[in-house]
């Protein structure tokens, strides 16, 4: 797969296949949608396109603190092995977003992408305020001379599976359902930093990771149950978001404690998949009630390690 940042470094060779969407979470649903058209590009020859957008369009227009499932670098990386030809991502703009819907068809799905066929979710819409949906595309479509495919919404126990969905699951710590949404497990990506080591005094040492992309979604407050790949090995621990009560904490931080690994990982950058939620934040009235309670999450953790028939952990 390649990467061109901005429409405009887009040279096209042949016709094309496209599909167009923030695709925030890479949810089984978008997971559909790419499935879908990479199938079809290689059964009629055609270039398999995923045009998407950063900042996300809320961001610019609204001027909402969305928070994202997935950072730039994490859609990346998710989208690198599903067979894609190119991931083109367009700054977003106000001037962007002023496009009518002909001219967006036209000007750049026309001319600059050449396409063939377009695949969307159900609830797409497009141009200037989104005033264009389905049925205006397959009338472009029919003027342009390009088909048009729709995928229904992916459902899970009858409920169509959304960013927002899951969005709001992870801010309450609802991972069972996050992750069944997401058809994988809901990562956060960060540098390991140095902290104040009290961690490591309560026989708990911690790393504490720092994500530099504010616009990412954090879990509700809380202890979680947690995995991570170093060194081309998999570790489980317990990880802490929250402000520390006990200790007099003042700001949000994300600290790791890894159930047998002792090594050094300051500086390194870690990818950490959240499997279930342990217990809520509380502040507790000594150091050593905090302590208890922390013997008693790992258990807890453990005990989940052992149920594997029970508890999604791959």
């Amino acid at each position: 797969m390649k990467i061109i940042r901005n429409i405009e470094n887009y040279r096209a060779e042949k016709p094309s296949i496209i599909t167009i969407g923030t695709f925030d979470g890479l949810h089984i649903g978008h997971k559909k949608i790419i499935s879908d058209l990479v199938n079809i590009s290689k059964k009629e020859k055609l270039v398999s396109i995923l045009l998407t957008f950063f900042p996300h369009p809320r961001m610019i227009l609204h001027d909402h603190n969305i928070e994202m499932i997935d950072t730039i670098e994490e859609k990346q990386n998710l989208l690198k092995n599903l067979g894609l030809n190119f991931l083109v991502i367009h700054p977003f703009s106000n001037d962007f977003s002023r496009l009518s819907p002909i001219d967006f068809i036209r000007d750049i799905l026309v001319n600059k992408f050449k396409i063939s066929k377009i695949i969307v979710g159900y609830d797409h819409r497009f141009g200037r305020n989104r005033e264009a949906d389905i049925s205006d595309l397959k009338n472009f479509g029919e003027t342009y001379n390009f088909s048009v495919d729709v995928i229904p919404a992916q459902e899970i126990k009858n409920i169509s599976v959304s960013s927002t969905k899951i969005r709001s699951a992870i801010l309450k710590g609802d991972f069972n359902i996050v992750n069944k949404y997401l058809g994988r497990k809901f990562k956060l990506t960060g540098k390991v930093v140095k902290g104040k080591s009290i961690g490591r005094t309560l026989g708990f040492p911690t790393a504490n990771l720092k994500i530099d992309e504010n616009y990412k979604i954090r879990p509700a407050k809380g202890v979680y149950f947690i995995k991570c790949l170093i060194d081309s090995k998999i570790f489980f621990g317990m990880m802490n978001y929250g402000k520390r009560p006990t200790l007099e904490g003042k700001e949000n931080s994300i600290e790791i404690h890894f159930f047998s690994l002792n090594k050094d990982l300051y500086g390194l950058k870690l990818v950490v998949e959240i499997i279930q939620k342990i217990r809520s934040e509380k502040k507790f009235n000594s150091i050593e009630n905090l302590k208890k309670q922390l013997i008693l999450d790992q258990k807890k953790c453990q005990k989940l390690l052992l149920k594997k028939e029970k508890i999604d952990i791959s």
